[in-house]
């Protein structure tokens, strides 16, 4: 068991939801591994509450894919799927098309300086290699980009679905090899919308998403060999 896995107490929240949202992260971030089976009792041991609780953030869980029930062997975190990828793909890649088209015609002075702050620090974050650090400098740059949209609805989505690609973005930017890449796509991204250029910006993040999309495929496809 990871000793990232820790509960976060909430007084306004049921136990089984608090610990429901600790072992969502913990999947989503990697700390549960795909396969990892999910023991009620190291489990409750673990986070310091009764089997309870565990047992019906676990059921939570399985309603939402992460986790799966495996016969005589119980409750295990859900193997990365070449088709989850690509289901979630299919809407996100939509949804940041319109982002960024937003943020073309909407994005202020002050966004603009952000964005640019934000990509500064992924740029440093990929000198260091430092891959916890890449992937929240990556959701900051991409943050300030969907609140420039100024469509809290949108943003809504957005941020659900990149919670779901959570599992696929940290096989990506594990590779070292792509950081340079990533660089250079967010600095497109971030001229396009800079010059309020729609179209190129558009593509842009579609390629962006693709070529994440495309190695994370591949190393799916390679694992399962």
């Amino acid at each position: 068991m990871d000793d990232q896995l820790q509960i976060e107490m909430n007084e306004y929240l049921p136990l089984r939801d608090v610990v429901f949202n600790t072992l969502r992260q913990a999947i989503l971030r990697g700390d549960l591994k795909p396969g990892e089976r999910l023991m009620e009792i190291k489990l409750a041991k673990r986070l310091g509450v009764s089997r309870t609780p565990i047992r019906e953030a676990i059921r939570m869980l399985e309603l939402e894919g992460l986790v799966v029930m495996i016969p005589r062997r119980g409750a295990a975190v859900a193997q990365i799927t070449k088709q989850d990828l690509e289901d979630v793909l299919e809407v996100r890649c939509s949804l940041e098309e319109l982002a960024v088209e937003l943020a073309c015609t909407r994005i202020t002075g002050h966004e603009l300086e952000s964005l640019h702050e934000a990509l500064q620090e992924f740029e440093k974050a990929c000198d260091n290699n430092d891959i916890k650090a890449l992937a929240e400098k990556d959701v900051a740059f991409h943050d300030i980009i969907f609140e420039s949209t100024g469509n809290q609805r949108l943003v809504q989505l957005l941020n659900n679905l990149r919670e779901q690609m959570y599992r696929y973005r940290l096989e990506y930017l594990k590779e070292e090899s792509y950081h340079d890449k990533l660089l250079q796509e967010h600095k497109t991204i971030e001229m396009d919308i800079k010059n309020h250029d729609v179209t190129a910006a558009r593509q842009h993040i579609k390629e962006h998403i693709y070529n994440q999309v495309m190695y994370v495929s591949q190393k799916i496809e390679v694992d399962a060999e």
